[in-house]
């Protein structure tokens, strides 16, 4: 039945992305989901739906993550302005990494995952914790972080 609608796909794709070879790329992943979740399709119901309802979140996500990897760019362009050396921009990175490196594994694992765009539920649901932790360990290696990096 997914296959039979994945030519389907193509359109919605386009005109979320904008971009033909990142369409394909968006259509792919919209099918593997669709196997990977097979289970959570409820017989019966718009097939077609539920596959746009994949294609629509995974746009979304990948929206969100490369928003937040947008900021951090932002925030190297405007260290690199600030320290104007290469070199400085890469030790301050390699600050950042150490700093996240030496978070109580507790918190490490939450905030990664987050850093990688995931939402805060997904985080909960992967590592089986409720929301409310979750939010918690992100906040406070936020907080962490914040006093290590501000010396």
């Amino acid at each position: 039945m997914v296959l039979n609608h994945s030519e389907s796909l193509k359109p919605f794709a386009i005109s979320l992305t904008r971009d033909h070879e990142e369409a394909k790329d968006l259509c792919q992943q919209t099918l593997y989901k669709a196997f990977a979740y097979r289970e959570k399709y409820e017989q019966g119901t718009n097939i077609k739906a539920w596959l746009f309802t994949i294609m629509r979140n995974i746009f979304i996500n990948d929206y969100r993550r490369n928003a937040r990897k947008k900021v951090v760019l932002d925030t190297i362009k405007y260290s690199q302005t600030l320290y104007a050396n290469p070199a400085e921009v890469k030790l301050r990175l390699k600050e950042i990494d150490t700093a996240i490196y030496r978070l109580p594994y507790i918190f490490k694992t939450a905030f990664i995952l987050y850093l990688q765009g995931y939402k805060y539920h997904e985080i909960a649901s992967v590592l089986n914790e409720p929301l409310g932790t979750i939010k918690s360990r992100i906040h406070f290696a936020k907080k962490v972080l914040q006093k290590q990096l501000h010396h």
